[in-house]
């Protein structure tokens, strides 16, 4: 997905976020602020050996922000009014075919096109961050605030991805992992909303369970038998999982990230240990929770939580891949870029 789709996508999360400010704030519930995100499994559907079924394909699109606007600070939560403000919004939104594009609706998709989740989650919480409890994600430490200055320098006149905080997961370079279509996007690990292509699928046998994210058709074998993790030697891009159950919550403990991970964007590196955890809520609904430790990155772990929905399958592949048209156009610029500076260099030298 290019860097002016991910503009399309913020600039219609901006469009959400006006509409909820124009609900009065004097309509919010008294009771809001004692709202938690506690999950409750009732007469969840069992596999034939009796563990919870999180079997089939889940859709994981949400209208709430990954972490809470600046215009809402101090809001925990959304009214029933505000919720369905920003959900008429982001309906308008879609349906508006003709809406230009960040990049002029020049080789770009406009509104119409995307499919970021038109509900926001059922707790009307106002971002999908739920710890800290500012919803924002924590600070960056010194060490990669001077690392990620370093890089936009870098980068500066070069290439239009330089790590804007807060906002959609970004590219690390011009011919970086998203753009080849190798990782990154919201296929996780971690899985995060993002503006399409919100569907996974989860296979499930006594021993494993399978991780089938529809965007990168990157999929996870995730071992349940106790067997421990890979030596640190060995790493892989969606780092190296193991699984266990915690009563009816499958819990997935994942480490040996490679160098990036989908939050390089957030300045993740390869010492992230993620834990993800998947509880079966009822029929239709997965809660899906994750909490993200990397003391060389930020100042205090933090933990996202958000329903995904049973859909109707079945899941197309995604199609993307290395070696495209895109890259060969990317590293044709660069070089072109490359040689008008040699040549600039060297009239500067005769002269």
């Amino acid at each position: 997905m290019s860097d002016r789709r991910l503009a399309s996508a913020i600039a219609a999360v901006a469009v959400v976020t006006a509409a909820v400010m124009q609900v009065p704030v004097a309509a919010q519930a008294p009771a809001s602020a004692t709202r938690t995100t506690t999950v409750r499994s009732i007469a969840v559907p069992r596999t034939e050996w009796g563990q919870p079924d999180l079997r089939g394909i889940w859709n994981f699109g949400s209208a709430t922000p990954l972490q809470r606007p600046d215009a809402l600070a101090g809001k925990d939560f959304l009214t029933d009014e505000e919720a369905a403000a920003v959900e008429e919004q982001t309906a308008r939104t879609r349906s508006d075919d003709s809406r230009a594009s960040s990049c002029g609706g020049v080789g770009n998709y406009n509104s119409f096109w995307y499919d970021q989740g038109g509900k926001v989650v059922g707790s009307k919480r106002t971002s999908l961050v739920v710890d800290p409890p500012d919803g924002r994600i924590p600070r960056l430490t010194p060490q990669v605030q001077k690392r990620q200055a370093a890089e936009r320098e870098a980068r500066d006149g070069v290439s239009n991805d330089a790590p804007t905080p807060g906002g959609w997961l970004e590219e690390l370079g011009p011919a970086g992992l998203r753009v080849r279509c190798v990782f990154g996007n919201n296929s996780g690990p971690p899985m995060t909303p993002g503006p399409y292509n919100n569907n996974v699928q989860l296979f499930q046998t006594p021993g494993h369970v399978v991780i089938l994210n529809e965007q990168i058709h990157n999929a996870r074998i995730v071992p349940l038998d106790g067997r421990p993790h890979l030596g640190q030697h060995v790493r892989q891009w969606s780092g190296d999982s193991r699984g266990h159950w915690e009563g009816d919550t499958l819990v997935v403990d994942t480490t040996n990230f490679l160098r990036e991970t989908v939050f390089t964007f957030y300045g993740s590196s390869a010492n992230m240990h993620l834990v993800e955890r998947f509880t079966r809520v009822d029929a239709d609904t997965l809660s899906y929770e994750y909490t993200v430790i990397d003391a060389t990155t930020w100042t205090r772990p933090w933990t996202v939580q958000f329903p995904m929905t049973k859909t109707k399958g079945p899941l197309y592949e995604y199609a993307c891949h290395e070696g495209n048209y895109g890259l060969l156009a990317i590293l044709s610029g660069a070089r072109a870029q490359e040689k008008a500076a040699e040549e600039a260099a060297n009239k500067k030298r005769v002269k």
